[in-house]
């Protein structure tokens, strides 16, 4: 058999494995047509999710943490694609200011948490005393450890208030954080991602693994427990990530009339005012 011949069925073969798997017969990565299909099944299941915690009023929060790159953003993102913002509320707070840094360190985050009937995902929270803050120096030794002494109480009055408490680390290799914050320097789109601290923590990756390691140790708790999600494939990641916090939260389809259009008479178009002014229509 010719060598040409020979590579010809090895590509055919790499095309059958991916059609029949839904992912890539080379790197194992889930082809983008899958993706989106197991997505909108997970997105169907979010929204009897959110329409079940407006009805029987439920509180919910979700932390996501992580290194940076490891793909929080992304995650919170497929999550929220489908629902309504009035129920599912991301917060991702800015640097804290003077008159927050006098405060009660979790007092900033308080007014933030859920009330009945809604889902609060927080992209990176009171969490950034046990990584960023620590390993950056924004805070004492000795106040980090202080947090995680206290922390596990705070998280205990959380759930025992009614509020549905699920925590996630997004777990990224060296290698693949490497080649994330690399692509962001000269993408348009995504260099509002790259922040000058980025670049300072992205060289302390041991001590970011020491601060993780000691965070995991003093709030891995029975009530609040920590879920790792390997994140080095995006795709995956956010689908596993979906249906395990699909499983965390009971929740069926709440009572519902069913919808039926009314009848209109055709209505007619207007014509619209001269003054009015349109966009130009480039595309």
């Amino acid at each position: 058999m010719s060598k040409g011949k020979g590579a010809s069925k090895k590509r055919k073969a790499a095309k059958t494995a991916v059609s029949r798997s839904g992912s890539n017969a080379a790197t194992g990565k889930l082809s983008g047509k899958d993706y989106a299909r197991e997505l909108g099944k997970l997105h169907v299941e979010l929204v009897k999710l959110q329409e079940w915690v407006k009805h029987a009023g439920l509180k919910v929060c979700i932390v996501f943490e992580g290194r940076d790159g490891a793909g929080k953003g992304g995650t919170i993102k497929a999550i929220t694609e489908r629902v309504s913002p009035r129920v599912f509320r991301v917060v991702a707070l800015t640097a804290p200011t003077e008159r927050e840094k006098s405060q009660m360190y979790a007092q900033r985050y308080l007014s933030y948490l859920p009330a009945a009937g809604e889902v609060v995902i927080f992209d990176r929270s009171w969490y950034n005393r046990a990584g960023v803050e620590r390993v950056m120096n924004f805070c004492t030794d000795e106040q980090a450890h202080g947090f995680l002494q206290v922390v596990p109480l705070f998280e205990k009055l959380m759930v025992n208030s009614g509020i549905i408490l699920i925590k996630y680390w997004l777990e990224v290799s060296p290698d693949e954080q490497t080649r994330r914050l690399e692509a962001r320097v000269d993408d348009g789109r995504k260099i509002w991602k790259l922040s000058p601290m980025d670049i300072k923590s992205y060289t302390r990756w041991d001590d970011y693994t020491e601060a993780r390691d000691d965070m995991f140790a003093a709030t891995d708790t029975a009530w609040a427990p920590w879920y790792v999600a390997h994140s080095d494939d995006k795709r995956r990641a956010r689908l596993n990530i979906i249906s395990h916090l699909l499983s965390q939260i009971p929740y069926e389809s709440p009572p519902r009339e069913k919808v039926k259009m009314p009848k209109r008479k055709m209505p007619s178009m207007r014509p619209l005012p001269g003054s009015v002014k349109v966009i130009p229509e480039k595309f």
